[in-house]
C-alpha cells in the first residue's frame, strides 16, 4: 500500500513538473507580450575589480541586449514591440551551484535540479517584480583568468548561469554571451561545433549564401563567432553586427516552417 502511495505521489509530482514546463514553453514562445528577464549580478571571485564593477552596474548597461531583440524581432515580424525587457536586480551574496567537471547525464540532471531550487530561493527582492527568466551573471576579474568558464542556459526552469568579465571594455562581449544564453532558455540550440567552437555551416553562418563566403559580415548569435575563413572565427565585440539566423528563429517560434 505504502509503495503504491509513494509511486502515485511521484507520478503526481512528475505530472505537475511536466505541466509547468509545457506552460513555460508556451508562455515564453508566444511572443505576444514582453518577456521579463531578470539579471542577478554576482561577484564570482571576491576581487576588488569585480566589486567595483558590480557597484557601478546600471540598467542601461544592458540596453544593447533589449535593442538587439527588438531589432531582430522586428525583422521576423514578432508581435511584441519589445520582445525582451531586462530587469537588473540587486547583487546577490551566494553563488549558484557549479556544474561538476566532466559531468555525466545523472550529474547534469542533479545540477539542473539544484540550480532551479537555488533560483527559486534567491530571486525574490523587495521592490522588484518577479521575472519569467532568471539569469545569474557571475563577474570575474579579467586579470585573474585567461578565459571564462562555460555559461549555461536551461529551457527547463527558465534559468541560466552566465560568466562575464568585470571590465567596462568587455561590456559589449558580455552582452553577446548573455543574449546567447537567454536564447537557450527559450529553445535555441548551439550552432557551433562543441569540440572546436567553430560555427557550423550553414546554420551557424549569418549568410551562408554570401559570395565569397568569407569573411562573413555578421555573426549568428547561437554560433557565437563570425567566420573569417574556413579555419578561423572571431567573437564579436558587441551585438551591433549579430543576428538571429533562420534556424534559431524557427526554434524560438519567431518563424514557422
Amino acid at each position: 500500500m505504502w509503495k503504491a502511495l509513494r509511486i502515485t505521489l511521484l507520478l503526481l509530482v512528475l505530472a505537475v513538473v511536466a505541466g509547468q514546463q509545457l506552460l513555460d514553453r508556451i508562455g515564453t514562445q508566444s511572443w505576444k507580450e514582453t518577456l521579463w528577464v531578470g539579471l542577478f549580478p554576482l561577484d564570482a571571485d571576491h576581487s576588488p575589480a569585480a566589486q567595483r564593477y558590480l557597484a557601478a552596474l546600471r540598467p542601461q548597461d544592458f540596453a544593447d541586449i533589449e535593442a538587439f531583440f527588438t531589432r531582430e524581432g522586428r525583422r521576423y515580424g514578432v508581435s511584441a514591440e519589445t520582445p525582451i525587457h531586462i530587469e537588473l536586480y540587486p547583487q546577490g551574496m551566494q553563488l549558484p551551484p557549479a556544474l561538476p567537471p566532466e559531468p555525466g547525464v545523472l550529474s547534469i540532471a542533479w545540477w539542473s535540479l539544484k540550480l532551479r531550487w537555488f533560483a527559486w530561493r534567491h530571486t525574490d527582492f523587495a521592490g522588484h517584480a518577479p521575472s519569467r527568466i532568471r539569469l545569474f551573471v557571475l563577474y570575474h576579474d579579467p586579470q585573474t583568468l585567461d578565459h571564462l568558464p562555460d555559461s549555461h542556459g536551461l529551457q527547463k526552469g527558465l534559468v541560466g548561469v552566465v560568466h562575464a568579465f568585470a571590465d567596462d571594455a568587455m561590456t559589449g562581449s558580455n552582452a553577446v554571451v548573455i543574449a546567447h544564453e537567454l536564447l537557450h532558455t527559450v529553445g535555441a540550440s548551439d550552432k557551433y561545433d562543441l569540440a572546436t567552437g567553430a560555427p557550423l555551416f550553414p546554420n551557424g553562418y549569418a549568410d551562408p549564401q554570401q559570395q565569397p563566403l568569407y569573411p562573413q559580415a555578421e555573426t549568428e548569435i547561437m554560433a557565437g563567432r563570425r567566420p573569417l575563413s574556413a579555419g578561423d572565427a572571431e567573437m564579436p565585440r558587441n551585438l551591433r553586427h549579430v543576428i538571429v539566423g533562420p534556424a534559431t528563429a524557427l526554434e524560438i517560434h519567431w518563424s514557422r516552417p
